[in-house]
């Protein structure tokens, strides 16, 4: 019986999987250099954790089970929430702001299409203990200076929930809530259904349309003409002179909602050139979640890119090492062992373990697409230098081990 994988998951070839590693290693190279740790946090965690942050509408899109001792389990479906609970159980008494990364696997049960599966990758950072704007534009420069290292061109959009929600003040918590997920969702139709539902005046409505629809250079002008000099809008002017200095280009959203009732003020997303409709590759913002899990009133700032879809635009390529096979006859193996280990300090290098004859070796190295084959006969023994063959143009000279490692 053939077995194929499941549903909604990948398998990754030597070829993919190098590609990915090497992506995901200068993404790690850039976020170390600005000061991040990284952490790890379990495969899967109480479903409590994703309902407390998420409502039990979530389980739906989850992989949760009873397991064997009665407790109610998920495989982790985003990685924020088990950061959150880190922090609260071992890192509390860390000094602030703590700088932290994540790079690990989530999962979903959802209808896989394209750019989406069950079983998918993110990397992360979130910045804890900070509510200062300072915090947030580096947020927003890293995130811009991860896809920029990796080749991924995108279009920054940074706005603040805060401004919206003073301008529906008047609403409860819940209420709000659903304004923003309808907002998140660019669903105007619902959201004026569900304003007059719950009979939001008229001037409130009007404004509130008005003021997420601005976008671009007199946005921030406008959104005051409508709410009026409201403190946030001060404080959203000074993260976007902070992103000036940076040397971010941006473009001014207020119709950015994020969609989750944790956020609590700046949230961004960077939209990448070359994947259609779901072209969403970053976003975040800063939020309050740590006294839902247990902890006090620390702010938090971080974002989440979606690695399975910058894979598909990222334009850096791994630049592979020289690989070479070393050929040798039944009297020379062992020898033919001790040569590839030197040289295994400097190219990738294949010796033979099927006791192929000498032909049958040379075959093999072109068929792995070797760029040398290192013969070593007995002659070469006897004389102390090895016999190189270029396998791209069949080129052949004599040269020692250390001249081989040496060589450009």
């Amino acid at each position: 019986m053939k077995l194929s994988k499941p549903r909604g998951t990948r398998d990754f070839l030597p070829g993919e999987i190098a590609r990915r590693r090497y992506v995901e290693n200068t993404m790690r190279d850039v976020v170390i250099k600005w000061g991040y740790n990284e952490v790890m946090t379990p495969t899967f965690e109480t479903l409590e954790l994703f309902t407390l942050k998420s409502g039990d509408d979530i389980i739906g899109e989850l992989y949760n089970f009873t397991d064997k001792g009665g407790r109610e389990i998920a495989l982790r479906p985003e990685l924020t929430a088990p950061v959150m609970r880190m922090y609260v159980n071992k890192l509390q008494s860390k000094p602030h702001p703590l700088k932290l990364f994540y790079f690990e696997n989530c999962f979903r049960y959802e209808r896989p299409q394209k750019g989406r599966f069950r079983e998918f990758w993110q990397f992360g950072t979130e910045v804890i203990g900070s509510d200062k704007p300072e915090a947030d534009a580096e947020v927003i420069a890293l995130a811009v200076n991860i896809l920029d290292s990796i080749g991924v061109k995108g279009a920054l959009h940074v706005g603040d929930l805060r401004i919206i929600r003073q301008l529906l003040s008047g609403l409860d918590n819940e209420q709000q809530t659903k304004v923003m997920r309808y907002v998140d969702k660019n669903d105007d139709t619902g959201l004026d259904e569900y304003l007059e539902e719950i009979e939001v005046p008229a001037e409130t409505r009007r404004n509130l349309f008005e003021l997420i629809s601005l976008q671009g250079s007199d946005a921030l002008k406008k959104a005051r003409e409508i709410t009026g000099n409201i403190p946030e809008l001060d404080n959203f002017e000074e993260l976007l002179k902070l992103l000036d200095f940076y040397g971010l280009d941006y473009t001014i959203d207020f119709g950015i909602a994020r969609g989750l009732d944790y956020y609590t003020g700046m949230v961004f997303e960077i939209y990448a050139e070359g994947l259609g409709a779901q072209n969403q590759v970053c976003g975040g913002g800063s939020y309050q979640l740590i006294k839902l899990f247990g902890g006090g009133e620390v702010p938090s700032t971080g974002f989440g890119i979606g690695f399975d879809r910058i894979m598909e635009v990222a334009s850096i390529e791994p630049e592979e090492p020289k690989k070479m096979v070393v050929v040798s006859t039944d009297s020379t193996r062992f020898e033919a062992i001790n040569i590839a280990n030197r040289l295994r300090e400097v190219y990738t290098t294949h010796v033979d373990i099927m006791k192929r004859n000498f032909k049958s070796q040379l075959s093999f190295a072109n068929m792995v697409e070797a760029d040398y084959a290192v013969i070593v006969g007995e002659r070469e023994i006897e004389s102390g230098k090895l016999t190189l063959k270029n396998m791209h143009t069949g080129e052949q000279c004599s040269m020692t081990v250390d001249e081989i490692i040496n060589m450009d």
